[in-house]
């Protein structure tokens, strides 16, 4: 069972109830965040919080710490500037699927090839949900959304292996079904120095659901557990029985020098020191 804390200190309570669908993962992952922050006991003054634009990007409204609601996509590009001009700072950036790899893909890509130490936890639920659920990269091919009334014809992008193939440290996959895990897991990421990528199974009831008929929400977390496995239990399954799964857990994990120490040595040398 998730850990009881004290939600209430991270939060801005005046900008409370949340604007959310019911139902929605979203609430879910904030609260996973927060318990890892609470665990790790990161000063909230030293936290900057990071969005772009979407449902999921409406997170840094509601925490209590340094947080920018900036321009769509472009998260990650506001991210590596704060890193960069204080590197003791605690860099998160909270998105969507549809945010982070479609508009701000570019910056996705070279932010983990330079391997800036910034957390990306990025809210897959396979859809554009603010803006009225067209696809996204992530939407599985076959699925309906508003601009794939007869199915998507698009393949899925898997978020985790580009980040892997293009330099992110630590690459990691939870979902809302399991909240323990997902907690975990951004613990792995905060702590790793580089950049770290958790991608998060979530539910969106209310467009991806409704369009797929996927069925009510706990319907939609009974789907997601069924239908993904541990990377720790994959060596115990019969063959072909990962076909049409998800893996979940840490994928990948590596050293090589973070970018912001790296620049520091150039500073140096610079200055002739």
């Amino acid at each position: 069972m998730p850990k009881l804390f004290n939600v209430k200190k991270y939060l801005r309570m005046d900008k409370m109830p949340h604007i959310w669908c019911p139902g929605c993962g979203n609430g879910m992952v904030m609260s996973a965040f927060l318990r890892a922050v609470d665990t790790l006991q990161l000063n909230p003054d030293k936290v900057v919080v990071i969005s772009g634009i979407g449902c999921s990007s409406r997170i840094t409204g509601y925490l209590d710490f340094n947080t920018l609601h900036t321009t769509h996509g472009r998260p990650l590009a506001f991210a590596t500037g704060i890193k960069l001009a204080n590197p003791a700072l605690e860099v998160i950036v909270i998105t969507g699927d549809g945010d982070a790899t479609a508009i701000g893909g570019n910056h996705f890509l070279h932010t983990c090839r330079r391997n800036v130490n910034i957390t990306l936890i990025v809210i897959n639920n396979r859809i554009y949900g603010m803006t009225g659920g067209q696809y996204s990269p992530l939407t599985p091919k076959g699925e309906n959304a508003a601009t794939a009334p007869y199915g998507n014809i698009e393949p899925e992008l898997d978020m985790c292996k580009v980040a892997e193939a293009a330099g992110a440290t630590l690459v990691a996959r939870g979902g809302t079904s399991q909240p323990v895990l997902l907690e975990d897991l951004i613990i792995k990421a905060i702590e790793n120095r580089g950049f770290s990528l958790v991608e998060v199974l979530s539910q969106c009831p209310v467009y991806y659901g409704r369009l797929n008929k996927k069925g009510n929400v706990v319907e939609m977390l009974k789907w997601q557990k069924e239908n993904t496995v541990s990377v720790k239990d994959v060596n115990k399954l019969a063959p072909g029985a990962l076909k049409g799964k998800v893996l979940t857990g840490v994928l990948a994990a590596h050293y090589r020098p973070e970018y912001t120490e790296e620049y520091e040595k150039i500073i140096k040398i610079a200055q002739g020191k």
